[in-house]
């Protein structure tokens, strides 16, 4: 075995080890970072990512909308996203791409997705079919397809932008209209912040496709203007003054 195949193996068959706080708010020690929001998880999301992007207003009219995202943890994200395409008719077909080094295991999952009811039944529908390998899966979640990449996100996406998908090979990767920006902390994670990972998202990156991440890291904020998007500060959620949301100029 290669030492990238060892790589891809060993991040997929170790699942992260979690610190639960109040009982349901999970916490990665390995970067001392919690997963969401004690103050209100998925309605970080919604003010974030959805809001962020303009979601759900931009699914209406579109035939396809693709989403990808750096950080799969506990899925809420994506949930999230799907319970908005619920109130879109008709709604796009949706294609979710997430870059996990650390897959949860189902009953992680489970537990940390049990804070939010008003997920209904589209936990217990990605547990059902959670099966991370190393490398590439893809999952069908109420109607969407989860392109999951498990493994260091930096290799994983020149697999991604050459088309180097297996599951994917019958038909090209449409370009990502929104990124969720969703790794641990900056200051804890800075790999997923990297400057040649961003400038290999904006890459991807449909002309106008837009980006929303809860940092303002100043840092950060540079490597996104690098890589080709235009950037703007804006209120962040509950006690955090400010959030970036940015868009790929044409």
């Amino acid at each position: 075995m290669t030492d990238e195949e060892q790589r891809k193996t060993d991040a997929a068959i170790r699942p992260p080890e979690l610190e639960w706080l109040d009982g349901d708010v999970p916490r990665a020690e390995g970067f001392d970072d919690t997963y969401f929001s004690k103050a209100g998880g998925l309605a970080e999301t919604r003010h974030v990512f959805l809001s962020g992007n303009g979601l759900p207003q931009r699914f209406i009219g579109r035939k396809k909308f693709t989403i990808a995202e750096f950080g799969f943890g506990t899925g809420l994200n994506f949930l999230a996203t799907l319970l908005a395409l619920k109130d879109v008719n008709p709604a796009p077909a949706l294609t979710f791409v997430s870059f996990e080094l650390r897959p949860m295991t189902a009953d992680q999952l489970l537990r940390a997705l049990a804070a939010f009811p008003e997920l209904g039944d589209l936990p217990g529908q990605l547990a059902a079919v959670w099966a991370p390998n190393p490398g590439w899966s893809v999952m069908t979640v109420g109607g969407a397809q989860l392109v999951l990449g498990t493994g260091d996100a930096r290799h994983l996406i020149g697999e991604f932008r050459d088309q180097a998908v297996a599951p994917l090979q019958d038909g090209p990767m449409p370009p990502v209209d929104a990124w969720f920006l969703d790794g641990f902390s900056p200051a804890k994670n800075p790999e997923l912040w990297d400057a040649e990972l961003l400038k290999s998202a904006a890459d991807l990156t449909a002309d106008g496709g837009t980006l929303a991440t809860y940092t303002a890291a100043g840092w950060v904020r540079r490597n996104l203007q690098a890589a080709g998007f235009e950037i703007k500060k804006v209120k962040g959620y509950a006690g955090k003054r400010e959030m970036v949301i940015g868009r790929k100029a044409a």
